[in-house]
C-alpha cells in the first residue's frame, strides 16, 4: 500500500531546504522483529549485507538498505523513517518491508500503525509498504539448504524420514494456515514421509511434541527444519527440546541464505511496481 505525500502545492521546494537530489532507487527499510539477543541483530545485518551485494544483479545498483526493529534493538522503524526524511533523499521516498516470514499482527497492525504516525510527523515522506517474506517458493529452497547442513541428513531416504516444520507461532489463524500450506507443499515436493507444522509459542503442537508424534508414527528418522530468520531464544529452545525428544537433527535458522536475500529484493521490486515509485534517478 502507498502512503502518499502532501500535494505538490504544499511541498517545500528542495532548493529551499538545501536537500540535494540523490540518484538511485528509494531506500529499502527492512523491519525485523528484534531481540535482546545480540546474535539476532548480527544475523539481520549479515542478511542485509547480502541483499546489498545481490541488489545490482536484481536491477538496483547502489540500493540503500537499512534495518529497523519492532523492539529490543535500534533503530526503531520511526527512527529509520525519520533518518530517511532528514537525509534529503531523492523525492523523500522509502520502501518498508516486513522482515517476517508470515503476515500476522506485526505486519497487519504494528507496522501500519507506525506508518500512520509517520505520515503525520513526516508529511513529505512518501512510504510504500510491501508484503512479508512468506509465503514464497524460494523459502522452501532456503529450508532445504539449511536442512542439508544437518550432519548425515542428506543421506536419509525421504520416504523413511519425517520433518517437523518448526515456526515461531502466532495466534493469527491465517499465519498458521500459511505454515500448514508450506508443510503440505514441501511433503509433495520432496516425498517426505510426513511434514508436521509445529510452533515454539502461541499454537500447538510444540516442536518437541511433534517429534514425539512422528517417532511414534514409525518414521525411521525425524528431522527438524527451523523456520526462523534469526537465532535467539526460540531457536535455542527448538534445538534443545527437539534433540531431547529424539530428533535426528535440527537445522540452523534461515539467516543470510541467498534465497532469503532474493525474496527481499523480489518484494522490493513488487512494491515499487505496485506503488508506481520510480526505480532509478
Amino acid at each position: 500500500m502507498r502512503y502518499p505525500p502532501l500535494s505538490v502545492d504544499e511541498l517545500v521546494p528542495a532548493a529551499a531546504v538545501g536537500a540535494p537530489a540523490v540518484p538511485g532507487p528509494p531506500p529499502l527499510i527492512a523491519v525485523a522483529h528484534g531481540s535482546s539477543d545480540p546474535r539476532a541483530a548480527a544475523s539481520v545485518a549479515t542478511l542485509l549485507d547480502l541483499v546489498r551485494q545481490r541488489a545490482e544483479t536484481a536491477g538496483f545498483p547502489g540500493l540503500d538498505v537499512r534495518a529497523a526493529y519492532l523492539g529490543h534493538a535500534a533503530p526503531s522503524l520511526a527512527q529509520a523513517l525519520a533518518a530517511v526524511d532528514g537525509d534529503g533523499h531523492r523525492d523523500r521516498e522509502a520502501v518498508v518491508l516486513p522482515l517476517l516470514l508470515t503476515a500476522a499482527y506485526h505486519s497487519k497492525a504494528d507496522i501500519p500503525g507506525v506508518l500512520r504516525e509517520t505520515r503525520t510527523a513526516h508529511p513529505r515522506l512518501a512510504v510504500s509498504y510491501g508484503q512479508p517474506l512468506g509465503p514464497h517458493p524460494l523459502l522452501l529452497r532456503a529450508l532445504e539448504r539449511r536442512l542439508g547442513e544437518v550432519p548425515g541428513g542428506v543421506t536419509f531416504d525421504p520416504g523413511e524420514t519425517a520433518v517437523v516444520l518448526a515456526a515461531a507461532g502466532s495466534s493469527d489463524t491465517a499465519a498458521g494456515g500459511v505454515i500448514s500450506g508450506l508443510a503440505t507443499r514441501w511433503r509433495a515436493r520432496r516425498g517426505w514421509r510426513a511434514v508436521l507444522p509445529a510452533y515454539a509459542s502461541a499454537a500447538t503442537p510444540t516442536p518437541a511434541d511433534a517429534v514425539t508424534v512422528l517417532r511414534r508414527s514409525g518414521a525411521r528418522h525425524v528431522l527438524v527444519a527451523t523456520y526462523l530468520l534469526s537465532p535467539g531464544i526460540f531457536a535455542d529452545q527448538i534445538r534443545r527440546d527437539c534433540l531431547a525428544a529424539g530428533a535426528a537433527g535440527v537445522s540452523p535458522v534461515l539467516g543470510a541464505a541467498p534465497e532469503i536475500a532474493d525474496v527481499v529484493l523480489g518484494r522490493y521490486a513488487e512494491t515499487l511496481a505496485e506503488s508506481g515509485v520510480a526505480a532509478a534517478g
